[in-house]
């Protein structure tokens, strides 16, 4: 059994030691133009030139939850992809979200301004049933997103695609649903996949329908979101500021006008980050029940290319 490893931007090195240790009897190497084929491939943003010269793959494992990139490349349909369902970044992710809630439900960032000017003061108490929270896109990390921020008392309502039933919140779904998701929705959460019909979801017509004084998260893609949309909706007053995790471009330009607004959090893509020690347990069971005659189908994170997720 071989597995080629190539990842983009990150030093393979540490990823094919651990898979080697995971996995002692497959023969584990970095692909360069050229290499031998293989029967499984660790990938994240692989180059063309990698899916055409290893056509035979059984599964290109990707090193992440997100599988856009690999969507829009020429994949034969033979191979299947599978991405990471959780390899902790549910846990990330939760932590990143309740703490941007909170943060703008407890107005942290006047009293960050207060302390710069030395300045005591008081701010009045939001009613938290006010501050109800929309989780867009309600998969692994959506779902444990919309828990935790549950623990802290705040109404969860959720969106997805099809029906889903999670206790404790309020689930709605389908074209006609998102409507009514926003309506019912004071701060806003984006965990959707990216795929035709979610890009450019968060715009003008869809954000203008949440309440007055809305708060934006985006910790999806940044393509989810129309840039001069948003801006637009802070700087009229219908939305009350925005935290954001990812960006059409990346790393966000110096002169994108993100950076500088006064009602704009910025963070360089970290609210969830992959964890390489339980990316690898996760993706050599998944190898060990293949080859085991374990059905493909059988495996958490399966990709279906005309969903997109």
């Amino acid at each position: 059994m071989k597995i080629a490893v190539c990842l983009s931007n990150t030093k393979p090195a540490p990823w094919i030691a651990s898979l080697q240790a995971a996995l002692p009897q497959a023969e584990v190497f970095e692909w360069a133009p050229g290499a031998p084929p293989a029967d499984y491939a660790l990938v994240w943003t692989p180059p063309q030139q990698f899916i055409d010269e290893q056509p035979q793959l059984k599964v290109l494992f990707n090193a992440g939850a997100g599988v856009d990139a690999l969507l829009r490349m020429q994949i034969p349909a033979s191979m299947a992809l599978v991405r990471l369902d959780d390899a902790g970044m549910s846990v990330q992710m939760a932590e990143y979200v309740v703490h941007a809630v909170t943060r703008h439900f407890r107005e942290f960032q006047a009293y960050d301004q207060a302390q710069a000017q030395s300045h005591w003061a008081y701010r009045k108490p939001h009613r938290r049933q006010e501050f109800s929270v929309g989780i867009l896109g309600l998969g692994i990390l959506g779902r444990r997103v919309a828990q935790a921020v549950r623990q802290f008392e705040f109404p969860v309502n959720g969106w997805s695609r099809t029906p889903k039933q999670i206790d404790g919140i309020q689930c709605f779904s389908g074209e006609h649903g998102l409507s009514e998701f926003l309506v019912a929705t004071r701060v806003l959460v984006c965990l959707l996949p990216l795929t035709p019909d979610t890009q450019g979801l968060m715009n003008r017509r869809t954000l203008s329908q949440l309440q007055t004084g809305a708060y934006v998260i985006n910790v999806a893609r940044g393509a989810h979101l129309v840039d001069e949309d948003l801006l637009a909706l802070l700087d009229e007053g219908h939305l009350a500021g925005a935290t954001l995790d990812v960006f059409r471009t990346e790393p966000l330009p110096q002169a994108h006008a993100f950076w500088q607004h006064p009602k704009i959090t910025v963070t360089p893509h970290i609210s969830a980050r992959t964890l390489r020690d339980e990316s690898i347990a996760q993706i050599a069971k998944k190898i060990a029940a293949l080859q085991r005659g374990e059905p493909l189908a059988s495996l958490a994170g399966l990709v279906d290319p005309k969903k997109g997720y």
